[in-house]
């Protein structure tokens, strides 16, 4: 029988443990392609911890394993994070790790090395309290999320990483100790048009590419206004995120612009309906051009190279799923109050181990997401702890 109390209470033994090691990789540098150093940092705190099996896949990812039970649940976080930007917009260094009143910050705080802190402790406290039961749990850092969500657990599950592999998955990125289960998709589009280039002095001569892309961008921002909402996940979205041209030089005619479009998608809205879309855009801005879905091709730390399409399909957990309602039973036997079922504004793994793979997966994590990516990323201590005593407790509740 599981003593929440008790698992509670064993939590808050790591709380110092759990900041130092979240501090620890904090000051790690480790934006995608470049987490080998804090990976290792990770494999020191799992054997300290005294997980059952530590492994480093080819692409990098490294997976502890707990129990060794027939029902296998796992538990993941991205472990690499986005660039810093400006240094001096930071009121702390961002590789600093600093802790005032409570609150941990720097890059990686909040997205996404909070959650790994926690879930290494959990495993700790699944075998003090003796909780190993009927099931198998792998508690996952992986690679590569800021630069290609999801690709990481095309390869873990794909490769037979894990083999069997899991029923059910729990995504740590931070839901502010809440429980959310799904997000908008995404998808990455390239729009470009290609004019005739001329001397500058004489601009009819020539087609100026730009130009051409000028009436796309304005029909991309009519569009924006026009994609389908959905009741729970809300509204998809497009916008450029970027523009480029090619000219022969700077007293010449362009003659190729080139734009990227971020699209996120709702409920029901698919690959190919995204991009009949757009295609529509450009038909009504009277241009040609060419619309394609980008590629992703950059081998991780490890030099492996896992080519994808950029296109991360929506995916939503129904409410009354055994994982739902074995997430909502954890929390409250933890927590003692009823949880806010939510979802993320942003796209996680998810879109690979629910969207594509089809395995049920569900969201509670430490820290806001609204200090993701920002100079001011931070954690609080006691989320740490508190979402360590969620996920020792989970395995239990969800197999019973």
């Amino acid at each position: 029988m599981l003593d929440a109390k008790k698992v509670m209470s064993q939590a808050y033994k790591y709380e110092e443990e759990m900041t130092q090691f979240l501090r620890d990789m904090i000051a790690i540098p480790s934006e995608s392609c470049q987490e080998k150093e804090v990976i290792e940092r990770i494999k020191k705190e799992m054997k300290k911890v005294g997980f059952d099996e530590i492994k480093i896949d080819k692409m990098g990812n490294i997976l502890g394993r707990i129990g060794n039970g027939p029902r296998v649940i796992a538990m993941d976080a991205h472990i690499d994070t986005v660039g810093i930007g400006d240094p001096n917009a930071w009121k702390h260094g961002p590789y600093q790790g600093k802790l005032e009143n409570g609150i941990i910050y720097g890059r990686g705080a909040s997205d996404q090395e909070g959650g790994m802190a926690s879930m290494v402790y959990a495993g700790k406290i699944i075998k003090d309290l003796k909780l190993e039961g009927d099931y198998t749990l792998w508690v996952v850092g992986s690679v590569q999320e800021e630069d290609c969500d999801g690709l990481c657990w095309q390869y873990i599950l794909k490769e037979n990483v894990l083999n069997p592999r899991p029923e059910v998955v729990i995504i740590t990125e931070p839901t502010n100790l809440n429980l959310y289960r799904g997000h908008r998709g995404r998808m990455e589009i390239g729009v470009t048009t290609n004019g005739v280039s001329c001397h500058g002095s004489a601009p009819e001569r020539g087609k100026n590419a730009v130009y051409m892309m000028a009436k796309v961008v304005n029909e991309i921002e009519k569009l924006n206004e026009r994609i389908r909402g959905d009741d729970f996940l809300g509204k998809g979205t497009v916008t450029v995120s970027y523009i480029d041209c090619k000219t022969p030089s700077l007293c010449a005619v362009p003659d190729r612009a080139y734009i990227h479009l971020d699209r996120r998608l709702t409920k029901g809205e698919t690959k190919e309906s995204a991009i009949a879309e757009v295609k529509e855009a450009v038909k009504r801005a009277g241009v040609e051009a060419t619309v394609e879905i980008l590629n992703y091709e950059v081998p991780s730390y490890t030099g492996l190279k896992y080519p994808t399409e950029k296109y991360y399909p929506t995916w939503v957990l129904d409410e009354n799923h055994k994982l739902a309602t074995s997430s909502v039973a954890t929390y409250e036997a933890v927590f003692g109050s009823r949880p806010k079922v939510d979802k993320w504004t942003f796209s996680t793994n998810g879109i690979a181990t629910m969207g594509m793979m089809g395995i049920p997966t569900m969201g509670f994590g430490p820290g806001n997401e609204i200090y993701a990516h920002s100079t001011n990323d931070q954690m609080p201590v006691e989320h740490l702890v508190k979402a360590a005593a969620f996920y020792a407790a989970f395995p239990t509740i969800y197999c019973k």
